[in-house]
């Protein structure tokens, strides 16, 4: 340690300066910080606002419902975590191998769960707010951009010049456009696409737009992934009679997709992060909350405490992902 610290730290003179410097800035910054927090910051505005940070206005009736689905992740994370460790070593190898599909079969649960439907109370989707909004938008928007963008990926590098052509200006207009303005479009638009009397939701439309948008940029990824592939090794599958499309299911894009594993995820990030727009459409997300809450005059001037919050948790989802992802490209 000792060694390191010299060869990396202390090594020069100006190294020493900007070392001991950098020592005291970190030290007077969060010790600062601390005496804020502990003496002068009020949290009180985010206990007991707790409740409509994390489920807005969900129906009090129904909160069971969110304890049992925040069960249900929590267990499947758990056996998650202790399987990737090696902690069940009898598992058998096909529940180890498609345990990821598991998790999109709870996506069903989940969501009749949360809006319900049959034998549950039913709850519009523009009733939703909080943090449980924001999942949703999130995750739904990443679960329908993916195939999206591995297709326009595909159409982009097609032999057929009319795929090929629709795929490239789709690309080039969405990533051309900001995403708000995409939003509004979602928003205002959408409704007079689609046939007389259908009106979908607006968190409907507002999933339209983030997937639309993502797909895009997920295209481009993808695309960098499917160059790296080596020309001999599709040459080497045809020559061996596989078809097209075996080619590119087992072939392509199982390599493909894991050169790009650091990219894809980094752009599921930033999508998550881009929910905090919904506020500006008129839907109360996460941060839409934040402004209801200090919109109460109990409440008024506490933004350090309540903005604060919010970015840890923003964090604390975004380090999850990225902690996953390079588990992932590990196995």
């Amino acid at each position: 340690m000792g060694l390191w610290l010299r060869k990396n730290l202390f090594n020069t003179w100006y190294n020493v300066i900007l070392t001991l410097a950098g020592l005291f800035l970190s030290l007077w910054g969060g010790l600062s910080f601390l005496d804020w927090a502990i003496t002068q910051a009020k949290w009180a505005v985010v206990t007991e606002n707790l409740g409509l940070f994390v489920v807005g206005r969900y129906p009090e009736q129904s909160i069971w419902r969110i304890w049992l689905i925040l069960t249900i992740i929590a267990a499947l994370s758990l056996f998650s975590w202790q399987l990737n460790r090696g902690r069940f070593p009898d598992c058998p190898a096909f529940l180890q191998r498609w345990w990821g599909l598991l998790w999109l079969l709870t996506l069903p649960l989940i969501a009749w769960l949360l809006l319900g439907g049959l034998f549950l109370k039913a709850i519009p989707l523009d009733d939703l707010s909080g943090l449980i909004l924001t999942l949703l938008v999130a995750i739904a928007s990443m679960i329908l951009s993916f195939p999206l963008g591995v297709l326009l990926a595909l159409g982009r590098q097609s032999e057929l010049p009319a795929i090929r052509w629709l795929s490239i200006g789709y690309i080039e207009l969405l990533r051309g456009l900001p995403l708000l303005g995409i939003l509004f479009m979602a928003q205002v638009m959408l409704p007079l696409i689609l046939p007389a009397g259908t009106r979908p939701e607006r968190v409907i439309r507002a999933i339209a737009g983030f997937t639309l948008f993502a797909a895009a940029y997920l295209a481009e990824n993808v695309r960098g992934g499917l160059q790296a592939i080596p020309k001999g090794q599709i040459e080497a599958a045809r020559a061996l009679g596989l078809k097209p499309i075996f080619v590119l299911l087992l072939i392509v894009l199982p390599q493909a997709l894991k050169a790009v594993i650091p990219a894809i995820v980094g752009q599921f990030i930033s999508l998550f992060k881009d929910t905090s727009l919904l506020a500006i459409v008129g839907l109360v997300d996460l941060l839409g909350m934040a402004g209801s809450v200090l919109a109460n005059p109990k409440f008024i001037g506490d933004y350090p405490e309540v903005y604060l919050f919010l970015a840890f948790i923003y964090w604390i989802f975004c380090y999850s992902m990225s902690l996953a992802s390079r588990r992932l490209e590990q196995r």
